[in-house]
């Protein structure tokens, strides 16, 4: 898959993968962006969702391989049901999604079925790495 910003953006927040369906953790990646910026398909697809979730408007795209990507907050520029190809434009960024750190931020997130996915791994990108302490002290 191919970046949903152009140039290449700094990401602010990583994936953080929920350790059970309805647990805390962050389902994809935040990105700084510039309000208005345009937000382009990571991949060829169709337009599946355009609409409110949690009072910000979301899109998704499915992909073949059952993939799904989602976009938020976005301002749509294209519509359920139509056919997208990668680098399409299709939308623009909106200010407000909490906890962005800058003007704005696009969240961009994959599934594959229901299962959430890391974006940056589908880009060739390595993602943040935390080390966990195991073992017996010592």
């Amino acid at each position: 898959m191919s970046w949903p910003l152009s140039p290449v953006p700094v990401v602010t927040k990583y994936f953080d993968a929920p350790e059970t369906p309805y647990g805390a953790g962050h389902r994809g990646v935040d990105l700084a962006a510039v309000p208005g910026q345009e937000v382009l398909a990571a991949d060829a697809g169709v337009v599946v969702f355009v609409g409110p979730v949690a009072g910000r408007t979301v899109m998704s795209v499915d992909h073949d391989g059952g993939l799904r990507t989602t976009y938020e907050p976005i301002a749509p520029k294209v519509a359920v049901g139509e056919q997208v190809y990668r680098g399409q434009v299709l939308g623009t960024v909106l200010a407000g999604h909490p906890g962005c750190p800058v003007a704005a931020c696009l969240h961009w997130g994959v599934r594959r079925g229901d299962e959430y996915v890391d974006p940056l791994a589908l880009t060739g990108e390595v993602g943040e790495y935390r080390l966990k302490a195991w073992g017996g002290g010592g």
